[in-house]
């Protein structure tokens, strides 16, 4: 693995010949790899074949503002999230025309997440609302939708791989949790049992806890604002067997070094292929430093189903370049979890667990350790916005300011 990616190189700009595209914001491969599409500041959307480089199409009028954000549901049909607070629907056999458009919204729409059991979208924006969309009963006119969480200070949702939880990151510095996700419920008319708002664990804040409750007693978190997050009527929720109610909510507030006396933001929210872990880009309030912190999950429910639990604990870390100030760097794990890809200025930064990109199950520190520096690799003239490793192939892609996306691949 080390051999592998410590090879790679820049291979191709896959831009079109005219750039009116504006910066790219997001990158996003299809499942089988064999199309990159590109999110774009000027209301478009990119096609590649990254095998060949190629540019197969242009979306000239996607969207009527920046595209921020674009998800498959298949090999076929992905999803478009835009600041003209809409979300469509393509199917890459007809790209002339949009499947639907779906409205809901009142804010800018960033990011979209896609539960593959139910067949639900789920979208986020910075008009503070999670909506669930039912693309079981999609048509032209779009698809029955309902508000299902709501949080000041949005800025990511996420949903891990098995889809048991949605995490939600804050410009205010808070994580939220909600566990046994059901995206069935809507929390907008009934209340969400609160696990009590903790900062995360460090192991010696672990090693201090009993033992009869080790995730939930003795560590030193800290209360927050209980105001976060917007509580409608309690009703009492279902309770499952053995572990919290269905979608508890626990906020956090992530440990970030350098950041203990000060605020910060987090910017950007990844998941752990496999689960273990969730990967934050952070910035402090006043924008002078960049950390990018993994956080591991310490699972196991907490002795009472509404007493406090950590459910995050830093495990690696690293700080940034902190270049372009003010935009949002979306970073990534590899598909088998081992490496990071992360924007570093006007180039990527590989990260792993350690120089021999082990396992983190293999790796994890007594206390939060700095991530590896595998490779640097810089083929931008402008700051790099967002990266992504291709989910088929020995390949990673990352798009700039400017509007260039460029590939990497192993030469030998």
């Amino acid at each position: 693995m080390t051999g592998l990616y410590g090879a790679i190189q820049p291979a191709d700009s896959v831009s079109p010949i005219t750039r009116t595209h504006g910066a790219v914001f997001n990158l996003e491969y299809s499942p089988g790899g064999s199309v990159l599409t590109v999110a774009c500041e000027q209301t478009e959307v990119l096609l590649f074949d990254p095998i060949s480089s190629k540019h197969i199409k242009t979306l000239s009028d996607a969207h009527e503002d920046c595209v921020n954000n674009i998800r498959f549901l298949d090999n076929r049909l992905f999803a478009t999230c835009s600041d003209d607070t809409t979300i469509a629907l393509w199917d890459l056999r007809k790209l002339d025309t949009k499947v639907c458009t779906l409205h809901g919204h009142t804010s800018w729409v960033k990011n979209i997440e896609y539960d593959t059991n139910t067949r639900l979208l789920v979208t986020s924006g910075f008009d503070g609302n999670v909506i669930i969309w039912d693309t079981n009963r999609c048509t032209e006119d779009g698809c029955p939708h309902k508000k299902f969480f709501h949080t000041r200070f949005l800025m990511r949702m996420r949903l891990t791989p098995d889809c048991s939880k949605m995490l939600i990151s804050t410009s205010s510095g808070y994580l939220l949790i909600l566990h046994e996700l059901d995206l069935t419920k809507s929390l907008e008319v009934v209340s969400y049992p609160i696990l009590r708002a903790r900062r995360t664990t460090s192991n010696s804040d672990l090693a201090s806890a009993t033992s009869s409750g080790p995730r939930s007693a003795g560590s030193q978190c800290q209360q927050n604002d209980s105001n976060l997050v917007s509580e409608k009527h309690t009703v009492r929720a279902t309770q499952r067997e053995g572990g919290s109610p269905s979608n508890s909510l626990e906020v956090l507030t992530p440990e970030v070094p350098g950041e203990r006396d000060r605020g910060n933001c987090i910017t950007s929210l990844q998941l752990h292929p496999k689960g273990w872990a969730t990967l934050l880009r952070c910035s402090s309030n006043t924008d002078d430093q960049e950390w990018t912190c993994v956080y591991e999950f310490q699972e196991g429910a907490p002795v009472r189903p509404v007493s406090p639990r950590c459910s995050l604990r830093l495990t690696h870390c690293i700080e940034e370049a902190n270049v372009g100030r003010g935009y949002i760097k979306e970073l990534c794990f590899s598909p088998d979890g081992r490496m990071i890809s992360s924007p570093h200025g006007y180039g990527i930064r590989l990260l792993g667990f350690d120089t021999q990109c082990s396992e983190l199950v293999d790796c994890l520190p007594k206390e939060a350790a700095p991530l590896q520096e595998i490779r640097s690799l810089y083929s931008h003239s402008d700051v790099v916005l967002t990266t992504k490793f291709s989910p088929t192939h020995c390949q990673i892609a990352s798009g700039c300011l400017s509007g260039r996306v460029s590939l990497y691949q192993p030469k030998f």
